[in-house]
C-alpha cells in the first residue's frame, strides 16, 4: 500500500542517518534513526493506538500509565484491548526499540519534544457533561515535568475550551515554561484503528503558533508525504470539528433508525431506503445501517456532552437532543421486538449471539446488549450468549450463560437473537442452525440475512424495517 511503502521509506532515511532538522530554542538533537521524542499520556484505547502508530511512523515514543499491572503487561507484549492488528504494531515498535511503557511520567515528558493527553473522558455522573478529572490531572503533572520548549497536545475527546483551560493549569503551575497548546482529536473506529490512523480522511490540528504547527507537521509528516489533508485551525474549532463529526454520525445512524420503523409499518425496505439516498454524494453511503441504535465509546457520552454544552452556551441543539433521546428508547424498543416475536420470552431460552456494540472489538460500553439482554431477563427468559471476542467484558455486566461457540449458545434454545453484526454468524450453516433450536426462529437486529434466504431455509425471521419471513 501507498501509506504502508512511505512509511517504510521513511524509516529507512532515519535509520541512514537522517535527522529531522531543529527549531531554534528547541531540546537537543534527535539520536540518530528517531524522528521526534513523544510522550503519549494515558496508554487506553486512544493513546495505545496513536502512540503505536507514531512509533511506525518513526517517532520515540513512550506511553505513560498510572496502572502498574498495564504498563507491565504491555512491556511483555501482552495488549489490554482487542483491536485487530495492534499486537503486531506494538511488538515491532519496541523491537525496534522507538515504542516504550512507563509509569514515569516526569521522564517521559521531560524528554519529549511533543506531549499527548490520552487520558479517559467518560460522561460525568449527574449531569452527562464529559469528565475532565483525568486531563486536568495529566495538565498538573505536564507542567511540573516540563523542560525546554514542548508542544502539550489534547488527543482526548474534550469539550471546547478545555485546551484553553489546560494550558492555564501549565502557566499557572509553572510561568517560565517553554510550550504551546495543541488540539489533535483522534477519529479512530474500534476495529479498523490502525487503517485509521494510517490513512486518515484528514488530520485536524487547532494551534495558534507556526512553531507549534512545525512540530505537528513533523509528527504527521509520512501523512503530508502521502497528501493526507491536514486542516490546521484554531483550538476552539479543532475541538468542536470531532464532536460535530461524532454527532453527525450518531444522527445518520439514529434517522435510518425511524425509517426503519416507517418501513415496517408501509412494507418498505430500509437497505433499499439506504441505498436510494446514500448514492446522493450530498448523503453518502455510510452509518445508514438500521439497527438496535448506536453504542460505544465515543457516540452516547460525545452527543451527551454536546448537548450539555450547547445547553450551556445558550445555543440548544434540537437535533442533537432529539438523537439523544430517540437512541435510548431504541434499545428499549428492541428488547420489545423480541419479545413479541418469541411471543412473550417468559420460561423460554434465547440464544445471544453478539454482545460487543459492533464487531472487531470487545468493547462494550453502552452496547445495545447491556439493555436489551436486562429487559428479556426481567421478563423470565434464559439467555444463552456468545461472542467472539465481547465475554470477558461482558461478564463484568451481564449475568448469564456464556457459550464457547455460536452452535454451543443455539443448543435447545428457542430461537436466536443476533445482537452484533460478527462476520461468523454471516456465515453459520443454517441447516445447522435449525437443528440446533427447538423453533426455527431468528430475530435479526443487524440485517445480516435476507428475508427470502430465511424463508427457503424455513426460518420464521424476523429484521429491522424489512418484510418478515415466516416459517
Amino acid at each position: 500500500m501507498v501509506n504502508q511503502a512511505l512509511i517504510g521509506l521513511l524509516h529507512e532515511l532515519v535509520n541512514n542517518g537522517l535527522e529531522t532538522p531543529r527549531l531554534p530554542g528547541e531540546k537537543g538533537a534527535l539520536s540518530q534513526g528517531i524522528c521526534m521524542r513523544i510522550a503519549m499520556i494515558g496508554s487506553g484505547y486512544v493513546g495505545l493506538v496513536s502512540g503505536a502508530c507514531l512509533s511506525e511512523f518513526g517517532h520515540s515514543v513512550v506511553c505513560v500509565d498510572k496502572d502498574e499491572a498495564k504498563i507491565e503487561a504491555l512491556s511483555r507484549g501482552q495488549i489490554p484491548i482487542f483491536e485487530p492488528g495492534l499486537e503486531d504494531v506494538v511488538a515491532a515498535g519496541v523491537k525496534a526499540g522507538r515504542l516504550t511503557f512507563s509509569t514515569d511520567l516526569a521522564t517521559a515528558v521531560r524528554d519529549a519534544d511533543a506531549v499527548f493527553i490520552g487520558v479517559g473522558t467518560p460522561s460525568r455522573r449527574g449531569d452527562g457533561h464529559a469528565d475532565l478529572t483525568y486531563v486536568y490531572a495529566a495538565a498538573e503533572e505536564i507542567a511540573a515535568a516540563l523542560t525546554g520548549y514542548t508542544v502539550v497536545v489534547t488527543k482526548s475527546t474534550v469539550p471546547v475550551g478545555t485546551s484553553r483551560q489546560v494550558e492555564a493549569i501549565i502557566r499557572k503551575a509553572k510561568p517560565e515554561a517553554a510550550f504551546d497548546m495543541a488540539s489533535n482529536p483522534e477519529f479512530l473506529r474500534e476495529g479498523s484503528a490502525l487503517e485509521d490512523f494510517r490513512r486518515p480522511d484528514r488530520v485536524v490540528v487547532g494551534c495558534d503558533s507556526e512553531r507549534a504547527r512545525a512540530v505537528m507537521r513533523e509528527v504527521y509528516r509520512p501523512l503530508f508525504l502521502n497528501e493526507t489533508p491536514i486542516l490546521f485551525t484554531s483550538r476552539e474549532t479543532s475541538e468542536l470539528i470531532k464532536y460535530a463529526a461524532n454527532a453527525f454520525l450518531a444522527t445518520k445512524i439514529t434517522f435510518i433508525n425511524e425509517m426503519a420503523d416507517i418501513c415496517e409499518k408501509v412494507g418498505g425496505d430500509v437497505q433499499d431506503v439506504a441505498r436510494g439516498i446514500g448514492l446522493d454524494g450530498r448523503i453518502g453511503k455510510k452509518f445508514l445501517n438500521a439497527g438496535p441504535g448506536y453504542g460505544g465509546s465515543c457516540f452516547p457520552k460525545d452527543t451527551l456532552a454536546l448537548v450539555r454544552t450547547a445547553q450551556e452556551l445558550g445555543a440548544p441543539s434540537r437535533i442533537i437532543e432529539a438523537v439523544v433521546a430517540v437512541n435510548d428508547a431504541r434499545k428499549s424498543t428492541m428488547a420489545r421486538k423480541v419479545e413479541q416475536a418469541f411471543g412473550g420470552v417468559r420460561g423460554k431460552t434465547i440464544a445471544v449471539l453478539g454482545l460487543t456494540f459492533k464487531p472487531n472489538t470487545d468493547d462494550m460500553r453502552d452496547a445495545p446488549s447491556l439493555v436489551i439482554v436486562p429487559a428479556l431477563q426481567s421478563e423470565g427468559a434464559k439467555i444463552r450468549a456468545y461472542d467472539p471476542e465481547g465475554m470477558k467484558e461482558a461478564r463484568k455486566h451481564l449475568d448469564m450463560t456464556y457459550c464457547n461457540s455460536a452452535y454451543d449458545a443455539l443448543e435447545g434454545a428457542d430461537g436466536v437473537v443476533i445482537l452484533t453484526e460478527w462476520n461468523e454468524f454471516r456465515a453459520m450453516d443454517l441447516a445447522k442452525v435449525k437443528a440446533a433450536l427447538k423453533a426455527p426462529l431468528m430475530v435479526d437486529l443487524r440485517n445480516i440475512y435476507s428475508p427470502a434466504q430465511m424463508a427457503e431455509a424455513g426460518f420464521t425471521y424476523v429484521s429491522i424495517g424489512r418484510n418478515e419471513a415466516r416459517a
